[in-house]
């Protein structure tokens, strides 16, 4: 395995590659059409819909028509959703063989993603956001490797609770990078077919799983449906976490990423120090330019000769 550094740019509006803007101009969710009602938001622990207006019933005895009450809004309660998710356990021997660590003292690599995990929590927490995507500007930047360690630190906070979405529906690798077996396809969780204890995992205590082993054919068609924003808004409701990690594909290869823009608050731009260029920043810079927020760019592959400095235990 090759050792990888991250160096985290985006802290200042600089002239270089660590430039973004925090503009949030999202278009708003569209409406799903009559008679599509819920269907993407099957589940057993869905929201109840009360009414404020009161219903009419038959007084069978009398023969005539009476005022009942109407029924209480059931709110979603997460601690008894997050109990019914199935646990999972995570091999650390196979983690480590794809570069993955879900403890931050067998490598040096873990100090970086806890870092970007502080600095992406701060800046979530300071706008009031939740969700963020991890994607690149083309393919093998390493952008799957920078969100699953990303969750993996994040599972390490024990008072946080956080999900890691296999949003990459073309080419799924979450799955196979975190061991997970048959972990079921994604597109029977986002058009409601298979409710979200049926398809979610848990590792440890706090860190769901929404995985996927199969390939979606027309995978921004999905992620348009409107039955896939109102499965996505019925997660944030039920487990109410505190970071959603979304894996999504590159952000120039198809129009994927654009079609998921309306259900994350950020993007994270992963590049690679080995092949991307500054034309392909600035065409992601343009791309979400007025659509979505860049939280910040992770320099994957990167030769940071000093960083041993900033090292315990090291020389």
């Amino acid at each position: 395995m090759n050792q990888r550094n991250l160096l985290i740019s985006g802290a200042e509006n600089t002239s270089d590659a660590g430039h973004y803007t925090m503009t949030d101009s999202r278009p708003d969710k569209k409406s799903t059409p009559p008679g599509q009602e819920g269907r993407g938001v099957f589940s057993v622990f869905r929201p109840g819909r009360g009414s404020d207006q009161p219903g009419t019933g038959l007084d069978l005895a009398k023969a005539r028509g009476m005022i009942v009450s109407p029924l209480p809004v059931l709110r979603p309660r997460p601690d008894r959703v997050w109990e019914s998710l199935t646990p999972v356990t995570l091999n650390p021997d196979h983690l480590a063989g794809n570069g993955l660590f879900p403890t931050p003292d067998k490598h040096g690599v873990s100090t970086y993603f806890d870092i970007l995990r502080t600095r992406a929590m701060q800046a979530l927490e300071e706008r009031r956001w939740r969700r963020i995507g991890v994607t690149s500007p083309t393919h093998g930047c390493g952008k799957s490797f920078v969100a699953a360690n990303l969750a993996l630190s994040l599972g390490r906070l024990p008072a946080t609770r956080s999900v890691l979405m296999d949003m990459e529906l073309r080419n799924p690798v979450l799955s196979r990078m975190l061991g997970v077996k048959s972990p079921g396809p994604m597109r029977d969780y986002l058009t409601g077919e298979q409710p979200l204890e049926s398809h979610f995992r848990v590792h440890g205590r706090n860190l769901a799983l929404a995985l996927n082993d199969q390939p979606v054919e027309g995978a921004s068609e999905l992620l348009l449906s409107p039955f896939t924003g109102e499965t996505l808004a019925a997660m944030m409701e039920h487990l109410d976490p505190d970071m959603v990690v979304c894996d999504l594909p590159h952000a120039l290869g198809n129009d994927d990423v654009i079609a998921m823009l309306p259900q994350l608050d950020a993007i994270l731009l992963v590049t690679d120090g080995t092949m991307t260029t500054a034309e392909d920043i600035r065409r992601c810079e343009r791309l979400f330019e007025g659509r979505m927020p860049i939280l910040g760019v992770v320099l994957n592959r990167a030769q940071d000769r000093n960083a041993a400095r900033y090292r315990y235990g090291t020389r």
